[in-house]
């Protein structure tokens, strides 16, 4: 991957409107415009700051840690920016791992979850770091260097509040149920390892409050009867994110509300007084609105009543979560003519590749640009290649614009292949 050669040098200071709104991402863009920079994600910190900001104002009083989630947006520039602010950060591979430990963050401010650890975190005998088991296997594996190394521990739950969205007549495969956390609490006291954590992760965009309620109860009510109070409840993440609504319309957030949340946990600790420390996880809701995908439209074509407009970034590239979430899109420079239907085309050779599909001003012409907006969570992570190479990031601290990668060249896609 080519790099910016002085990302320093490329720097643009940029006094932004507020966080989120459609005049801070215009601010941002207007500089890039010049450069012909599409494709391109913009990332800013600001609109991190400003919601971790809502989450501590909804949750004052509450002894509340916020882990910020790698698989979210692994994003360096993003992970070093909020080690600066001594929070901690979850990691879920071990390359996430890597990344973290490359940033500066200290492992005791590191949580590793996810299934198979025992894969791959028993070549990292590292000291005080934050582990959930997620099977028998794992604590079987991982048990000795647990309580050698001095880890935090914790186990990973499934309850029957976790179920797969696309058929939710089965679990998930994650976590451990009665039967599987009674086997894996013997080994860990059998290995002298405390189990200080109980965590559980229902899904993205959970609706409600009650269904944390609901998973809380029945989890620690099992630990409880297994004999097992820990003291940290880790509740995961899955706030829907704001601004977003899913294909039907309706919008992610509708009936979520910090506050009930709020209200709930605080009966839960009254219920279960052990528990000394909440942890939460939230990835979409922290990072949604701290990115936007900058794309060019490079040709317009009219098809009966819908108009197509091929542009330089789109699904099959840049933007997965449009198959299923219509996200906010601006355009630059403003159009204001009469909207007319128009869907959103990406370069691939692929009918697949539609970013979006609405009405659209119909004076948008070959050269305009558009903002797609709400893209930090998921964007990076599942970017492809496909037939173009990956596109340029700007990343913004707050102050400054500069790019913290170069556009993937054909240079840098062959090196990978050895002996070509």
């Amino acid at each position: 991957m080519g790099a910016a050669s002085n990302p320093a040098r490329r720097a643009r200071r940029v006094k932004s409107a507020e966080p989120g709104t459609a005049e801070f991402w215009a601010e941002l863009a207007r500089p890039l415009l010049r450069k012909k920079a599409t494709p391109c994600y913009l990332f800013s910190s600001a609109p991190i700051a400003q919601s971790l900001a809502q989450l501590d104002a909804a949750f004052t009083g509450l002894p509340i840690t916020h882990w910020l989630s790698v698989k979210t947006q692994p994003l360096p520039a993003l992970l070093r920016w909020w080690n600066s602010l001594g929070r901690p950060i979850e990691v879920v591979s071990e390359l996430e791992l890597q990344l973290t430990l490359q940033m500066g963050c200290p492992p005791e401010r590191i949580l590793i979850n996810g299934p198979a650890k025992h894969r791959w975190l028993i070549r990292h005998p590292l000291p005080r770091l934050n582990v959930n088991f997620d099977s028998v296997a794992e604590a079987t594996a991982l048990g000795t260097l647990a309580r050698r190394m001095h880890w935090r521990c914790g186990v990973r739950l499934n309850t029957r509040c976790e179920f797969d969205t696309d058929a939710p007549e089965f679990p998930t495969q994650f976590g451990m149920t009665e039967s599987e956390l009674g086997e894996a609490l013997a080994i860990l006291v059998e290995k002298r390892v405390t189990v200080e954590i109980a965590h559980f992760h229902l899904r993205s965009n959970v609706a409600s409050h009650v269904d944390y309620l609901a998973a809380v109860n029945e989890g620690l009510g099992i630990l409880t009867r297994l004999g097992c109070q820990p003291a940290v409840l880790d509740i995961g993440g899955g706030f829907p994110s704001p601004d977003v609504t899913i294909r039907k319309g309706a919008r992610l957030d509708a009936s979520f509300s910090l506050n009930s949340l709020n209200l709930a946990l605080r009966q839960i600790r009254n219920r279960f007084p052990f528990l000394k420390e909440i942890w939460m996880e939230n990835g979409r809701w922290l990072s949604g609105r701290s990115g936007a995908l900058l794309i060019r439209v490079l040709d317009a074509k009219q098809r009966g009543v819908n108009r197509n407009l091929i542009c330089d970034g789109g699904r099959t590239m840049n933007s997965l979560m449009s198959v299923w979430e219509n996200h906010r899109i601006l355009t630059l420079p403003e159009r204001s003519a009469t909207p007319c239907m128009t869907t959103v085309n990406g370069p691939t050779c692929m009918a697949f590749d539609k970013l979006a599909r609405r009405p659209l001003p119909s004076d948008l012409r070959a050269g305009d640009h558009l903002l797609w907006l709400d893209a930090g969570a998921y964007h990076l992570p599942w970017e492809t290649r496909f037939s173009h190479g990956l596109c340029a990031v700007y990343w913004h601290d707050g102050c400054t614009l500069q790019q913290v990668r170069a556009p993937e060249t054909f240079t840098d896609w062959f090196r990978q292949w050895r002996g070509s």
